[in-house]
């Protein structure tokens, strides 16, 4: 018993246990906060999303939207998307209509054709592989709120 607790005393004094990474915590209510703060942003482009915590493989962010999205694949990146506050369809899959480039490994539509659609609602949890394409539609005058992880898979 006394060689557990002396090497419990030597694990949590010394520098090798002061070295690690922190610990992240984000309530429901900080992250509804931060959502908040992006209100004017959303109210004016529809959408808008803040980066919260760099990782070495993966990043969060936190995301408001107000109207439907863009349809997207990220060549590199996955999605887990948590969700906050209402209710969405995702549309997964198809063909991406009217593909461009909008940045490297990052591609852009205006819709997706042929993909399977999921209703979304608060607490729910979804992951999107890389090089899947992905749309989020909201009805007219609806809030959508998400936290997303963005895992790099490539």
């Amino acid at each position: 018993m006394r060689t557990t607790a002396a090497l419990a005393a030597c694990l949590l004094t010394s520098p090798l246990w002061a070295q690690q990474p922190a610990v992240d915590h984000l309530s429901q209510a900080g992250l509804l906060t931060k959502a908040q703060q992006l209100e004017v942003q959303a109210a004016q482009s529809g959408s808008a999303t803040q980066k919260l915590a760099e990782y070495p493989n993966h990043f969060t962010m936190i995301s408001l939207r107000k109207q439907s999205g863009a349809a997207e694949v990220h060549q590199k990146y996955a999605d887990v998307f948590f969700v906050v506050r209402g209710r969405a369809t995702l549309v997964t899959g198809g063909t991406v209509v009217n593909l461009t480039t909008a940045s490297p490994g990052e591609i852009r539509g205006t819709s997706i054709e042929g993909g399977a659609q999921i209703t979304l609602n608060k607490g729910d949890i979804v992951h999107i592989p890389a090089n899947v394409p992905h749309q989020l539609l909201l009805a007219a005058h609806k809030e959508f709120v998400y936290f997303v992880v963005k895992v790099q898979e490539q």
